[in-house]
């Protein structure tokens, strides 16, 4: 399951996030690279052709790469795998790990235990669940700080828009695949700043589980949310998946301003 960047078909402005300036003259630019067992792209508009604008996309990447050398679960070498093994202890780890371990417990509380970081075996904590949302959220940052241009990085499907120093940003039409049918478009919004996220089977299978029984959900279709946070959207999109009526009423009570797309 995956949302896409695609370009607006025409002038005209809708979806959840309203304003952005008409990008249909706009010059484009895309960026591509694979990190975090993913591929993630940097698609830019306005000036784009600006020495600022590598350099950005070039700090990115750096970024990434060393939020995958910090918590690869797939790296033996990675601190987070260091940390399970008891090998690095907190005050030696990077500050990011207890950034993250502390937004994980805010998840768990705003979610009602939708969201967790801790499993039973397997080093007992996994953040990774948060991780990218987080990651690709502050790396966008060093494209907000480029004056002259909009952006949209999408990681995976997870999408952050936003826009460089005094530049009004631009829509950027997302569309939300249908699970049950690979490469069809269910439904399509257009993100102007902000994030969102999409959590699902499609792509990869029963991989969610419900921390409140351990189990795996074993249904298929997907969610979407978004809303002015990647992080916190990559957050709700697990939590409504895995219940989606509580996973409402919490949304509703903590983070309202959040809008969800279930499939």
């Amino acid at each position: 399951m995956s949302a896409s960047t695609v370009e607006r078909p025409g002038p005209g402005q809708s979806g959840p996030s309203a304003g952005g300036r008409q990008s249909s003259a706009l010059p484009r630019r895309a960026f591509v690279t694979q990190v975090m067992g993913l591929p993630v792209s940097a698609h830019v508009r306005g000036a784009v052709d600006a020495p600022e604008v590598e350099q950005a996309v070039t700090q990115v990447w750096s970024f990434l790469h060393k939020v995958d050398d910090l918590f690869s679960t797939w790296r033996p070498d990675s601190e987070l795998m260091r940390l399970r093994r008891g090998e690095l202890d907190g005050v030696s780890a990077h500050p990011w790990h207890e950034e993250v371990a502390l937004l994980c417990a805010e998840a768990q509380r705003r979610t009602g235990g939708l969201f967790t970081a801790s499993y039973p075996g397997a080093g007992g904590y996994d953040p990774t669940g948060l991780v990218k949302g987080w990651a690709v959220e502050k790396a966008a940052d060093h494209l907000a700080n480029v004056p002259g241009i909009s952006y949209c990085l999408n990681a995976g499907g997870d999408l952050v828009a936003g826009a460089g120093r005094d530049t009004e940003p631009t829509a950027w039409r997302v569309g939300i695949e249908d699970p049950l049918h690979a490469g069809a478009i269910a439904a399509s919004l257009d993100l102007v700043t902000g994030g969102l996220a999409t959590s699902g089977t499609a792509a990869r299978g029963q991989h969610i589980a419900d921390p409140r029984s351990g189990s795996t959900v074993d249904r298929s279709g997907s969610v979407t949310v978004w809303g002015p946070s990647l992080l916190w959207a990559d957050v709700w999109a697990t939590a409504l998946f895995v219940d989606p009526g509580a996973g409402r009423s919490a949304l509703s009570a903590n983070d309202p301003q959040y809008r969800s797309f279930v499939l």
